[in-house]
């Protein structure tokens, strides 16, 4: 298992810190350094890009739309939010009719990216701003196809008007007892990608038989790794597998009833890119998002909605437990790429979903 313990690269800088604190976003085109300027003037004839998310949840990725746009007037971003592999699959779709939307495309499967340079189908380029990233993101890909542009840790929750904290899971295994029956929510890994690397995970962790045990407490199947937060807000279901900090978080911190659990046997987490479509319709926008994506001023915008900082200049958000005091675990991207197709069929026999 792959564990990340050092939290000394995501320690904040206190001039961005202190504007993220006031609300302040640092924007403005007066900021530019003269790279910016020079992707900015080639990127503004073109007027727009659009970018497949898959990484951030809607509101999130709308957020960093307006402030790209803030950033960069008159380049709006046509944000198109899905799940990974809903993600991977419209553009597989768009790249089989010969007629590609996307420009930038993100997920959560490190799979998707090999795949796609293994086919030429993205573009080459390294951002200058990547050099800022914290060390384990720093490259993605040694060759420059894709690059680090989220990291994600999902984990479990709970609903605390239901469940007391003395009662919740520890571990992942808990939630195999039967006294959770009815009573959990999971995404699906056909749809979401987060979840195919949790499955591809928990199968290395402990078999196949996890998700055979899981079956049986028939826990409530969504798309999305963060359908459980909405059921556990709801009040249908009581424990939320494999959710992400993120979204949790956000929805903690609008007064509903819902708490993180970081299992002692590891939290999931996940490295992943984004990469210019090969055939992008706006490839200098392209350039300019990749740009804005590895710099801070894409770090201030998710860290204001709980996500991890992808830098060591902008501090994550409050309320996750510091990275050095946490398992962290994950499979190497080639298990990823080889073994989310399988776990996807193996999940369908189990469940019949």
């Amino acid at each position: 298992m792959v564990q990340f313990t050092r939290r000394q690269t995501l320690a904040g800088a206190a001039g961005l810190a202190g504007m993220i604190g006031l609300g302040v976003r640092p924007a403005g085109a007066a900021e530019l350094s003269a790279y910016e300027k020079a992707l900015y003037e080639k990127a503004k004839p073109e007027g727009e890009l659009t970018w497949y998310s898959g990484q951030l949840n809607a509101e999130t990725s709308e957020a960093v739309g307006r402030a790209f746009t803030e950033r960069f007037p008159g380049v709006k971003v046509n944000v198109v939010r899905s799940t990974s592999q809903v993600a991977f699959q419209r553009l597989s779709q768009d790249m089989r009719a010969g007629a590609v939307q996307c420009d930038v495309f993100a997920s959560t499967v490190s799979g998707h990216f090999s795949l796609l340079k293994r086919k030429k189908e993205l573009t080459q380029f390294r951002p200058q701003s990547a050099d800022g990233l914290i060390d384990m993101l720093k490259v993605a890909d040694p060759d420059n196809y894709y690059q680090s542009a989220y990291m994600g840790l999902y984990l479990l929750a709970y609903n605390t008007s239901k469940v007391k904290a003395e009662d919740a899971p520890k571990v992942w295994t808990d939630v195999l007892d039967p006294k959770w029956k009815d009573q959990l929510a999971v995404g699906h890994p056909g749809y979401s990608g987060a979840i195919g690397v949790w499955a591809v995970q928990m199968r290395k962790m402990y078999g196949w038989d996890y998700f055979t045990k899981l079956e049986r407490n028939k826990p409530l199947i969504g798309r999305s790794s963060q359908d459980p937060v909405t059921a556990l807000n709801a009040g249908e279901r009581s424990v939320g597998l494999a959710v992400p900090v993120g979204t949790t978080l956000l929805s903690a911190s609008r007064g509903n009833p819902i708490k993180l659990i970081y299992p002692t046997d590891g939290t999931l987490a996940t490295a992943a890119p984004a990469a210019i479509i090969a055939k992008a319709p706006h490839p200098n926008a392209a350039k300019l998002f990749m740009e804005y994506i590895t710099s801070p001023y894409y770090s201030a915008v998710i860290s204001k909605y709980f996500n991890e900082s992808l830098r060591a200049d902008v501090p994550s958000a409050a309320g996750a437990e510091p990275l050095d005091k946490v398992k962290l675990i994950a499979p190497t991207e080639e298990e990823a790429e080889k073994q989310v197709p399988q776990v996807r069929e193996a999940w369908r026999d189990t469940f019949g979903v």
